[in-house]
């Protein structure tokens, strides 16, 4: 929980502000999962705060709503490119993920 907490604060993800008049807030929960290493041992605890977006109504608290997701056929498109042209692949674990959030540009030799 710990390191969630630090990631929220670190990329800034709220501003506390007065709630519009009409308005409620919506609540948030933890989520907690257990990830284990292949042979059946505990690799690490994780934690999520999650928003209860549940509570909502389309069309009167939100409007539109965008997913990005990668499908299956593209990374397996990707990793044949890959292939082909002796491109190295890396693999990359991402601790956590925030919509707009700050890119830098990164050059891996």
């Amino acid at each position: 929980m710990n390191k969630e907490l630090h990631a929220l604060e670190e990329n800034q993800t709220w501003v506390l502000t007065q709630l519009p008049k009409g308005k409620k807030t919506i609540g948030a929960k933890w989520v907690y999962k257990i990830k284990f290493k292949p042979d059946g041992n505990i690799e690490r605890y994780k934690a999520r705060l999650v928003a209860k977006v549940y509570s909502q109504v389309e069309g009167k608290d939100y409007k539109h709503t965008f997913s990005p997701v990668a499908k299956l056929t593209t990374v397996r498109i990707l990793i044949a490119l890959a292939a082909a042209k002796n491109w190295v692949l890396y693999q990359l674990d991402i601790n956590n993920a925030f919509l707009y959030g700050f890119l830098c540009n990164t050059t891996v030799l």
